[in-house]
């Protein structure tokens, strides 16, 4: 049976014509909710709002199961509509066609983009012909609400559209008192007013239309302190002067094809993994690309673009949000889809100044098109979430510092980690910077080079870049300042601000909380390639929970990694920065963190041989209070690797605590001399 669903009025779904019930008012908010992403995975914890608020009751999740459920009976005999229960939320599939917003949304961008006004005029009373009323009427819910009053200003906005095609097509007697009373109903609205008075003037009534002009000029003046716009005065100029022929209001540009992608990264190496996994074509397309700076995540992004050029005939956005750059403020949201809407072919007049409603332009716009966007540099989910675009032909790429898990839980966006590069990669990168004769010259010094640069591409460009400024330099004396360990990041610097790998590393360090900030500096003393987490614990004082939830935001920064559960790592390179910055209270973390170790020591010496326990003389570090920990877990002797127990202290023989060489004697309560001695450990 042939369905469709209004939105544009009160929330009703008709098969063949006849209304069918769809429940009450909640059950109907879930299924605006998923109509209005339609063919996208609603996560259940961003629906519960959606439906409820912020005031949701003690059970949604099974009354929300319950809700879907009575939808996907009702809509049985649905041609095409399909309910499905995804990992944690739900999908409604169905013909977008059928339902009036997504409708509205297709005839919005096709008479943008129509190429004459009649066309356009057409397409425009066509999608204003949908609205039946106020959206989702009788429905209440913050979200909504929200939503209900971005599709209002779509509407204004498409009848402001639908108004300048009338007036150039000559029908503005027709339009006239349409315009006048909009004008009124809007009186800081300039286009609004400049439409009303170059109606008035053409149809012979130039004394009304320069009252109309000292109408809003007396009201922004006194209500707001401000004169008219440029385009208004100009207006009223030619009025005044009676102008035989006055140019209508600016039109709306017809769509362009953007081309926005920088240039492809010319010492561009590896990374065979990454770009296969993102040459898995599956719709919609969108990857978050995560990794610290200077991993280059945004050389791969670029390079798999301009790879796969062909694929996207109808254009490539590019945006740097600056979500971590060391000069600039990052971009907002309602800043980078005016660029967007700009290189689409959007007349600055036309951009909604709403951060919702120009989201909604931007995606009718590339809704049938098939276009590559690249979100380079993110900050977080918020600065990204309104960029993405709703139809299956378009392919996002974002690159972050961040891992952007709520991105990954609320869209339908896959992750891919971006690591340090191969050493063979990383040669690579060096012999196209700098040639292979001059490479091969210094086979032992190149090495060094590599070594040193531990895989980070901004290093290696870096390093590569001095080498290139020097070309009669031996290879060898670059190699010789990187040497140092201590003077390595200053090496590692070109001396402008943004490409420095200090500078890079600073980025995301400052954005930090306070107490990730304290760990990520601790983590910097720590010895050997990795720590594992109750090292980490006592590292920074912490309790380990405390420090698992640290080092998560630590690890989301992409400033340490968790190559197996509960060990980390940091990059060399990052470690040599947090170490630079640790120096203040390293003697007292470093005296925890040796504490802790011959803690593990201790227990793991009783469990070998625990008849010798009493016979080993005490650890001094272990009389440090700050040194105390919980008691490890560590496998018996003879158990299989994977087999652990719980270790506890054994028990001292019945004589004075003094006698007995306490591992914790701070934490120890004698309560007697006597053999009877109660101690609690």
């Amino acid at each position: 049976m042939r369905c469709e669903f209004v939105l544009l009025g009160a929330v009703e779904v008709r098969l063949d014509g006849c209304s069918v019930d769809v429940g009450g008012a909640r059950q109907q908010c879930v299924l605006a909710a998923l109509l209005l992403d339609l063919g996208t995975v609603v996560q259940t914890d961003r629906l519960i709002p959606r439906v409820w608020g912020e005031s949701p009751p003690l059970r949604a999740r099974a009354t929300l199961h319950t809700y879907v459920s009575r939808l996907r009976r009702a809509l049985a005999a649905a041609e095409g509509v399909l309910f499905q229960g995804q990992t944690g939320g739900y999908r409604l599939s169905a013909d977008p066609e059928t339902v009036d917003v997504h409708r509205f949304h297709r005839l919005l961008a096709q008479a943008r983009s129509a190429a004459d006004d009649v066309d356009s005029a057409e397409r425009f009373e066509e999608a204003l012909a949908l609205w039946q009323g106020e959206p989702f009427a009788r429905l209440e819910s913050p979200w909504l609400d929200s939503v209900r009053d971005s599709l209002g200003q779509e509407r204004y906005s498409a009848e402001l559209d639908l108004a300048d095609r009338g007036l150039r097509c000559g029908r503005h007697a027709e339009l006239l008192p349409a315009l006048r009373d909009r004008a009124r109903a809007h009186p800081f609205d300039e286009r609004a007013a400049a439409q009303a008075m170059l109606a008035l003037y053409r149809s012979g009534r130039q004394a009304e239309a320069l009252a109309e002009y000292q109408r809003v000029r007396l009201r922004l003046t006194a209500d707001l302190g401000v004169d008219p716009g440029s385009s208004l005065q100009l207006l009223h100029q030619q009025i005044l002067s009676a102008a035989p022929d006055i140019d209508p209001p600016e039109p709306v540009s017809a769509p362009v094809t953007p081309r926005q992608l920088p240039a492809a990264p010319a010492a561009f190496a590896g990374r065979a993994r990454e770009l296969a996994t993102l040459g898995e074509r599956r719709e919609p397309a969108a990857w978050a690309l995560s990794g610290g700076g200077g991993v280059g995540k945004t050389w791969l992004a670029l390079r798999w673009a301009h790879e796969h050029l062909a694929e996207f005939p109808d254009g490539q956005l590019f945006v740097n949000l600056r979500g971590f750059d060391p000069v600039e403020e990052p971009v907002p949201a309602v800043s980078a889809l005016g660029g967007f809407l700009t290189a689409l072919g959007v007349a600055s007049a036309s951009i909604p100044p709403d951060a919702d409603a120009r989201a909604g332009l931007y995606r009718s716009l590339i809704a049938d098109r098939r276009m590559l966007i690249v979100l380079d540099n993110a900050r977080d989910t918020a600065q990204v979430a309104p960029l993405l675009p709703g139809g299956r032909g378009t392919t996002v790429l974002i690159t972050s510092r961040r891992r952007l898990d709520a991105l990954l839980a609320a869209h339908n966006v896959r992750p891919l980690p971006v690591g340090a590069v191969e050493e063979r990669d990383s040669r690579a990168i060096l012999l196209r910077r700098l040639g292979a004769d001059r490479v091969d010259a210094e086979p032992g010094a190149a090495e060094e080079l590599v070594r040193h640069c531990s895989g980070l591409p901004l290093a290696l460009g870096i390093v590569a870049s001095q080498a290139a400024t020097h070309p009669d330099f031996p290879l060898a004396s670059f190699a010789a300042e990187l040497r140092a360990a201590d003077e390595r990041l200053d090496t590692l610097g070109t001396g402008e601000l943004p490409w420095s790998l200090r500078t890079a590393l600073s980025a995301s360090y400052r954005v930090l909380s306070d107490q990730a900030a304290a760990v990520f500096r601790a983590l910097g003393l720590a010895p050997g390639p990795d720590i594992a987490l109750p090292a980490a614990a006592a590292l920074a004082a912490l309790p380990r929970p405390a420090a698992r939830t640290i080092l998560a935001e630590l690890e989301t920064a992409s400033l340490v990694d968790q190559p197996r559960p509960g060990r980390y790592r940091m990059h060399d390179l990052t470690r040599l920065y947090a170490a630079e910055l640790a120096h203040a209270d390293s003697a007292e973390a470093l005296t925890r963190l040796l504490g802790h170790y011959c803690h593990v020591a201790a227990v793991a010496a009783d469990l070998l041989a625990p008849g010798e326990r009493y016979r080993r003389p005490p650890i001094p570090l272990l009389r440090d209070p700050q040194s105390r920990c919980p008691t490890p877990t560590l496998p018996s002797p003879g158990s299989t690797p994977n087999a652990t127990t719980s270790s506890q202290p054994h028990e001292p023989p019945p004589s004075a605590c003094r006698e007995w060489r306490c591992t914790f004697p701070s934490r120890c309560t004698d309560t007697s001399t006597t053999a009877a001695t109660s101690r609690t450990h």
